[in-house]
């Protein structure tokens, strides 16, 4: 059984098409008819996916889009629309959204369009939480890509390899993996990890991000973990 799949949508024959749709390539699904339906059950279980109306009653589905990328930022959205307007699909790209498509669509592109959102959500940081033997909470683990890092001690590893930072390294790097379609300037992360106002002079920032390349290539040479974005800052790669 694949994904969790939670469908927005409020008129009754396309919400139950859907869902048979995605059953039967053996995707889990939750239905829901309005907004305010649809962000509760998100606070019950974050779905892989939402596939997202913008027709909704009561609360719009532009404001259902920017309240689950606000709390749940992992989560991939397709809006489903029959608005075919750019400047519609631009401002909901910008808004959050993982893709568009628009009504009437076809099925097999609906499919492939969310198997791509969910190909992208697999290197979205996954934090695991680790309990002990009496089921206490003893720890949490921050996942991406091939890096993992545990806030109890503040441990970084490679592939299973071990990769010793400093304090202020380990904050830049678990920083940037909290959000890694985010793209945080030199102020985010100096006023972030030095609790310091920053004044547009330091360099500190790109020594710290720069030994940070240096350590994780050591050990996995072939891949680049962290992009610079020109002239506004850094992101994950």
């Amino acid at each position: 059984m694949k994904e969790y799949i939670l469908i927005v949508e409020d008129d009754n024959d396309i919400n139950h098409m859907l869902k048979e749709l995605l059953e039967q390539h053996n995707y889990k699904t939750a239905q829901a008819y309005s907004g305010t339906e649809s962000l509760l059950y998100m606070e019950q279980r974050q779905p892989a996916a939402v596939i997202l109306d913008l027709m909704l009653p009561g609360m719009s589905g532009e404001e259902v889009l920017c309240s689950i990328k606000e709390k749940y930022p992992q989560t991939a959205v397709i809006v489903s629309s029959a608005k075919d307007e750019i400047n519609s699909r631009v401002s909901l790209l910008r808004m959050g959204a993982d893709d568009y498509i628009v009504k009437p669509f076809d099925t097999e592109e609906l499919l492939a369009r969310l198997e791509a959102v969910l190909r992208r959500s697999n290197s979205i940081p996954r934090i695991v939480e680790q309990e002990g033997d009496k089921g206490q909470i003893t720890k949490k683990v921050l996942k991406y890509k091939d890096i993992c890092i545990q806030s109890e001690d503040f441990s970084v590893t490679v592939n299973g390899q071990e990769v010793l930072l400093t304090k202020r390294e380990y904050l830049i790097l678990e920083l940037l993996m909290s959000n890694p379609r985010k793209v945080f300037t030199k102020s985010n992360i100096y006023e972030s990890v030095w609790k310091e106002e920053f004044l547009g002079e330091d360099n500190a920032v790109n020594v710290h991000i720069s030994n940070i390349r240096q350590k994780l290539s050591k050990v996995h040479a072939g891949e680049t973990y962290i992009q610079t974005v020109w002239g506004i800052g850094f992101k994950m790669n």
